[in-house]
């Protein structure tokens, strides 16, 4: 089944590597991310907590995002909340909400 395509709409730093998520739907989920900390590259600043902390939403591409333009699929970050949901959404917002990619 295909992971629904709806932005985020709010971040806040949780702590080492964690994020919880606001999305359109209403969804609030944590993420883990410190599998990035693995990365190189263009992930490779995510290697420092306080560059990691510096995340923002930009709602012009409907994802989190870090100095310099490095962002995640939202997609992937619905995902990823959906395993450790804090809320649920609401019925009405489930369906009204959702963006063209």
């Amino acid at each position: 089944m295909p992971v629904p395509l709806y932005d985020v709409s709010d971040v806040e730093v949780l702590g080492h590597y964690r994020l919880r998520l606001t999305f359109t739907d209403g969804l609030v989920g944590d993420v883990e991310l410190s599998h990035l900390r693995e990365l190189g590259g263009v992930f490779a600043p995510l290697r420092d907590p306080a560059f990691f902390a510096q995340v923002r939403v930009d709602p012009e591409i409907g994802t989190i995002t870090w100095p310099g333009g490095l962002d995640l699929a939202p997609e992937v970050l619905y995902e990823r909340a959906t395993a450790h949901t804090i809320r649920r959404p609401t019925h009405a917002a489930a369906g009204s909400t959702t963006k063209a990619r």
